[in-house]
Protein backbone atom coordinates (compact mmCIF):
# COMPACT_ATOMS: atom_id res chain seq x y z
CA UNK A 1 0.00 0.00 0.00
CA UNK A 2 1.27 3.58 -0.59
CA UNK A 3 -0.12 6.85 0.14
CA UNK A 4 0.00 9.97 -2.28
CA UNK A 5 -0.81 13.57 -1.13
CA UNK A 6 -2.79 15.39 -3.78
CA UNK A 7 -1.05 19.37 -5.08
CA UNK A 8 -3.00 21.84 -2.98
CA UNK A 9 -3.75 19.18 0.06
CA UNK A 10 -7.19 18.70 -1.22
CA UNK A 11 -7.21 15.03 -0.19
CA UNK A 12 -4.89 11.85 0.53
CA UNK A 13 -5.08 8.76 -1.61
CA UNK A 14 -4.53 5.66 -0.04
CA UNK A 15 -3.68 2.87 -3.47
CA UNK A 16 -3.10 -0.50 -2.69
CA UNK A 17 -1.67 -3.04 -4.75
CA UNK A 18 -3.28 -3.10 -8.10
CA UNK A 19 -3.63 -6.70 -8.43
CA UNK A 20 -5.08 -7.24 -4.93
CA UNK A 21 -7.08 -3.89 -4.42
CA UNK A 22 -8.88 -3.13 -1.38
CA UNK A 23 -12.76 -4.04 -0.63
CA UNK A 24 -15.29 -3.09 0.91
CA UNK A 25 -14.67 -5.05 3.78
CA UNK A 26 -10.74 -3.70 4.19
CA UNK A 27 -12.22 -0.21 3.54
CA UNK A 28 -14.81 -0.86 6.76
CA UNK A 29 -12.13 -2.13 8.83
CA UNK A 30 -9.95 0.79 7.87
CA UNK A 31 -12.68 3.32 8.68
CA UNK A 32 -13.32 1.53 11.79
CA UNK A 33 -9.44 1.59 12.78
CA UNK A 34 -9.62 5.09 11.76
CA UNK A 35 -12.84 6.36 13.27
CA UNK A 36 -11.47 10.44 13.22
CA UNK A 37 -10.69 10.60 9.07
CA UNK A 38 -13.32 11.48 6.95
CA UNK A 39 -13.08 8.85 3.62
CA UNK A 40 -14.56 7.88 1.17
CA UNK A 41 -13.85 4.65 -1.60
CA UNK A 42 -13.39 4.79 -5.29
CA UNK A 43 -15.06 1.96 -7.57
CA UNK A 44 -10.91 0.86 -8.39
CA UNK A 45 -10.84 0.23 -3.92
CA UNK A 46 -8.32 3.57 -3.42
CA UNK A 47 -9.48 5.40 -0.40
CA UNK A 48 -10.06 8.85 -0.18
CA UNK A 49 -9.19 11.01 2.85
CA UNK A 50 -10.92 14.69 2.61
CA UNK A 51 -10.19 16.80 4.63
CA UNK A 52 -12.29 18.94 7.04
CA UNK A 53 -14.39 21.56 5.50
CA UNK A 54 -13.80 25.24 5.87
CA UNK A 55 -16.41 27.33 7.70
CA UNK A 56 -17.56 29.10 4.57
CA UNK A 57 -18.70 25.93 3.19
CA UNK A 58 -19.52 24.19 6.37
CA UNK A 59 -22.10 27.06 6.66
CA UNK A 60 -23.23 27.00 3.20
CA UNK A 61 -23.75 22.81 3.50
CA UNK A 62 -25.59 23.80 6.69
CA UNK A 63 -28.06 26.30 5.01
CA UNK A 64 -28.76 24.29 2.80
CA UNK A 65 -29.57 20.75 5.03
CA UNK A 66 -31.53 22.52 7.11
CA UNK A 67 -33.93 23.41 3.99
CA UNK A 68 -33.91 20.10 2.89
CA UNK A 69 -34.63 18.88 6.69
CA UNK A 70 -37.49 21.18 6.85
CA UNK A 71 -38.94 20.75 3.64
CA UNK A 72 -38.72 17.05 4.12
CA UNK A 73 -40.51 17.09 7.10
CA UNK A 74 -43.44 18.61 6.15
CA UNK A 75 -43.69 16.52 2.75
CA UNK A 76 -43.11 13.21 5.13
CA UNK A 77 -42.25 10.78 2.20
CA UNK A 78 -38.39 10.51 2.51
CA UNK A 79 -35.50 11.25 5.31
CA UNK A 80 -32.47 13.24 5.00
CA UNK A 81 -29.17 13.29 5.57
CA UNK A 82 -25.79 15.52 6.29
CA UNK A 83 -22.38 15.23 4.69
CA UNK A 84 -21.34 12.97 7.78
CA UNK A 85 -23.21 9.62 6.39
CA UNK A 86 -21.76 7.50 3.66
CA UNK A 87 -23.47 5.36 1.16
CA UNK A 88 -21.96 2.37 -0.16
CA UNK A 89 -23.12 2.21 -3.75
CA UNK A 90 -23.34 -0.60 -6.38
CA UNK A 91 -20.23 -0.20 -7.69
CA UNK A 92 -18.54 -0.61 -4.68
CA UNK A 93 -17.45 3.00 -3.91
CA UNK A 94 -18.64 4.61 -0.63
CA UNK A 95 -19.54 8.55 -1.15
CA UNK A 96 -20.71 10.93 1.29
CA UNK A 97 -22.91 14.36 -0.67
CA UNK A 98 -23.17 17.67 1.52
CA UNK A 99 -26.53 16.72 1.47
CA UNK A 100 -29.16 13.89 0.15
CA UNK A 101 -32.70 12.32 0.63
CA UNK A 102 -33.89 8.97 0.35
CA UNK A 103 -37.51 7.86 -0.03
CA UNK A 104 -39.18 6.03 3.09
CA UNK A 105 -39.77 3.06 0.50
CA UNK A 106 -35.82 2.88 0.06
CA UNK A 107 -35.03 2.94 3.55
CA UNK A 108 -37.40 0.29 4.44
CA UNK A 109 -35.74 -2.26 2.51
CA UNK A 110 -33.11 -2.26 5.02
CA UNK A 111 -33.43 -3.89 8.40
CA UNK A 112 -32.83 -1.78 11.53
CA UNK A 113 -28.84 -2.95 12.05
CA UNK A 114 -28.55 -1.80 8.19
CA UNK A 115 -29.80 1.38 8.55
CA UNK A 116 -27.07 1.90 11.82
CA UNK A 117 -23.74 1.64 9.17
CA UNK A 118 -23.09 2.99 6.30
CA UNK A 119 -26.30 2.66 4.07
CA UNK A 120 -26.26 0.07 1.39
CA UNK A 121 -28.20 1.91 -1.38
CA UNK A 122 -28.11 4.88 -4.04
CA UNK A 123 -30.12 7.98 -2.30
CA UNK A 124 -32.37 9.05 -4.83
CA UNK A 125 -31.31 12.82 -4.31
CA UNK A 126 -28.18 14.05 -3.57
CA UNK A 127 -26.15 17.68 -3.54
CA UNK A 128 -22.62 18.17 -3.17
CA UNK A 129 -21.54 22.44 -2.72
CA UNK A 130 -17.84 22.83 -4.13
CA UNK A 131 -15.31 24.38 -1.51
CA UNK A 132 -12.48 27.04 -2.24
CA UNK A 133 -10.18 23.28 -3.36
CA UNK A 134 -12.46 21.79 -5.11
CA UNK A 135 -11.82 21.44 -8.84
CA UNK A 136 -14.72 21.64 -11.09
CA UNK A 137 -13.56 18.55 -12.78
CA UNK A 138 -13.41 16.64 -10.17
CA UNK A 139 -16.61 17.45 -8.78
CA UNK A 140 -18.22 16.87 -12.09
CA UNK A 141 -17.14 13.15 -12.28
CA UNK A 142 -18.44 12.78 -8.66
CA UNK A 143 -21.40 13.47 -10.32
CA UNK A 144 -21.31 11.27 -12.84
CA UNK A 145 -20.23 8.69 -10.65
CA UNK A 146 -23.72 9.68 -8.77
CA UNK A 147 -25.54 8.98 -11.59
CA UNK A 148 -23.96 5.87 -12.95
CA UNK A 149 -25.08 4.29 -9.02
CA UNK A 150 -28.87 5.47 -9.84
CA UNK A 151 -29.08 8.66 -8.07
CA UNK A 152 -31.78 9.89 -9.69
CA UNK A 153 -31.59 13.82 -9.28
CA UNK A 154 -28.46 15.75 -8.42
CA UNK A 155 -27.67 18.82 -7.68
CA UNK A 156 -23.65 20.28 -8.26
CA UNK A 157 -23.54 24.25 -6.67
CA UNK A 158 -20.45 26.23 -7.36
CA UNK A 159 -21.67 29.05 -5.01
CA UNK A 160 -18.55 31.55 -5.47
CA UNK A 161 -19.95 31.51 -9.62
CA UNK A 162 -23.36 31.38 -8.45
CA UNK A 163 -24.20 28.29 -10.50
CA UNK A 164 -25.46 25.06 -10.32
CA UNK A 165 -25.11 21.93 -12.54
CA UNK A 166 -28.25 20.00 -12.72
CA UNK A 167 -28.37 16.09 -13.24
CA UNK A 168 -31.28 14.13 -13.87
CA UNK A 169 -30.66 10.23 -14.21
CA UNK A 170 -30.85 9.18 -18.16
CA UNK A 171 -30.85 13.17 -19.49
CA UNK A 172 -28.27 15.44 -20.44
CA UNK A 173 -26.37 18.29 -17.64
CA UNK A 174 -27.87 21.56 -17.54
CA UNK A 175 -26.16 24.96 -15.90
CA UNK A 176 -28.32 27.54 -14.50
CA UNK A 177 -26.51 30.98 -13.29
CA UNK A 178 -27.50 33.41 -10.93
CA UNK A 179 -30.69 32.31 -10.10
CA UNK A 180 -31.96 33.33 -6.85
CA UNK A 181 -34.02 29.95 -6.48
CA UNK A 182 -34.41 26.22 -7.49
CA UNK A 183 -37.39 23.91 -7.68
CA UNK A 184 -36.94 20.19 -8.18
CA UNK A 185 -38.59 17.95 -9.76
CA UNK A 186 -39.21 13.69 -9.41
CA UNK A 187 -38.51 12.28 -6.72
CA UNK A 188 -38.49 15.58 -5.08
CA UNK A 189 -40.72 17.71 -6.56
CA UNK A 190 -42.35 20.28 -4.40
CA UNK A 191 -38.87 21.50 -2.59
CA UNK A 192 -37.43 24.57 -3.45
CA UNK A 193 -33.86 25.64 -2.51
CA UNK A 194 -33.60 29.40 -1.61
CA UNK A 195 -29.95 30.08 -3.11
CA UNK A 196 -29.84 33.81 -1.85
CA UNK A 197 -27.38 32.41 1.86
CA UNK A 198 -25.83 29.98 -0.03
CA UNK A 199 -24.87 32.75 -2.74
CA UNK A 200 -23.84 35.11 0.51
CA UNK A 201 -21.51 32.64 2.77
CA UNK A 202 -20.14 34.10 5.17
CA UNK A 203 -19.64 37.56 3.40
Amino acid sequence: MRSIELPGHETVRIVFDSENRSTVQDYLAFCRANPDLRCERTAEGEIVVVPPAGGESSHRNSKLSTQLGRWAGIDGRGQTFDSSVEFLLPDGSALSPDASWVSNEALARLSRQERREFLRLSPEFIVEVMSPSDRLKRAKAKMENWMKNDVQLGWLIDADKQTVYIYRKGRNTVTRRNISELAADAPLDGFVLKLGLIWRGLS
